[in-house]
């Protein structure tokens, strides 16, 4: 059995989740990057992604916004804009949101609103893809 250590997952209107882990895996600007126990310092931009926790055992994903990690000898912190067990994500809801940021990409001239399209539909393809659930990219 792995050794545990301390984790934080905070959004900015809760605390996600806060516990010991086994593992994590979280997508960095740099690609992903594995965390166990007495994983030298870092502290990295995380991006839009899966967060991966091994658990007493198992596994569980959470779609992740982007933020930052820090790691430290006394713990892991991850702060994001939103955070979502994969296994909660309303599907219909997520597929909406890529609907809305395919309309503005179409509609949309100013460089700042395709720069919020283009991440918003970054983020409803993340939640997608990690509900397991398939989605007809057609209409996108």
């Amino acid at each position: 059995m792995s050794a545990k250590y301390s984790l934080e997952i905070v959004t900015p209107d809760k605390n996600f989740f806060e516990g010991e882990v086994e593992m994590a895996i979280v997508r960095t600007t740099e690609g992903d990057i594995g965390i166990l126990n007495n994983h030298e310092p870092v502290v990295a931009p995380v991006s839009v992604g899966a967060i991966r926790l091994k658990i007493d055992g198992e596994f569980r994903d959470a779609a992740c916004a982007g933020g930052f990690l820090t790691v430290s000898s006394e713990q892991v912190i991850v702060i994001t804009d939103a955070a979502e067990w994969a296994d909660e994500i309303d599907v219909d809801r997520a597929k909406s949101a890529a609907d809305r940021a395919a309309k503005r990409l179409e509609e949309s001239y100013d460089e700042l609103d395709v720069l919020r399209a283009k991440v918003s539909m970054e983020r409803a393809m993340n939640r997608i893809r990690l509900s397991g659930k398939s989605m007809d990219h057609s209409n996108l």
